[in-house]
């Protein structure tokens, strides 16, 4: 049986429960009738998102990644604990949203849409995914607060919803191609937020 269901405006059909999203413009409607003459409500459009960060096998490395959208893009605020003290952590976005595997690989390379070298912000021309480096304090712990273009939170424009958040075991030295910051030692997905 198929079912239409309307989404931020557009119309998705879903077989066999599957729901294959489009996006178009959004409508000022609160509900929308489909073609049985029965109303949906209208699904909000994602704003805020978040990660909560989880140690890989051997590490204590945990925390919170907060994603909102904003005009200029994407604002990011990280608070991580359980880093060595006074260290720098490679810090990206990665293109898959998948924990199964205890070393974190399974969230695949960085999210690179555009196929773009790797960069350290504030450089525009970098992997979507590229967040820079955390900075631990004497403590282990670590607080970013910083926006970044290029990306959206569930929009046209590399969005980042349902993929990987993943810290590394060493910094991010910008180098090719993804900065030799080493092991995972912190995974997460990306999910809306509350």
């Amino acid at each position: 049986m198929i079912r239409k269901v309307q989404i931020m405006g557009a119309a998705v059909v879903g077989l066999a429960g599957i729901l294959p999203l489009a996006l178009s413009a959004q409508h000022n409607d609160n509900h929308s009738a489909d073609s049985h003459g029965g109303e949906h409500a209208m699904v909000p459009a994602v704003e805020s998102a978040v990660a909560v960060m989880a140690p890989t096998a051997g590490n204590n490395v945990s925390g919170v990644v907060t994603f909102t959208a904003t005009h200029g893009g994407v604002r990011v605020v990280a608070e991580i604990s359980g880093l060595n003290p006074n260290s720098s952590h490679g810090f990206h976005i990665h293109q898959f949203g998948d924990l199964r595997s205890t070393d974190g690989k399974s969230l695949g390379g960085h999210f690179n849409p555009h196929g773009r070298d790797h960069n350290l912000p504030p450089r525009v021309i970098r992997h979507a995914g590229d967040l820079g480096n955390l900075k631990a304090d004497g403590n282990g712990n670590a607080r970013l607060a910083k926006t970044f273009s290029g990306i959206t939170i569930l929009g046209h424009e590399s969005p980042i919803l349902g993929r990987g958040v993943v810290i590394h075991a060493k910094p991010d030295d910008g180098g090719q191609p993804t900065g030799n910051a080493g092991a995972r030692i912190a995974v997460g997905v990306i999910g809306a937020a509350k």
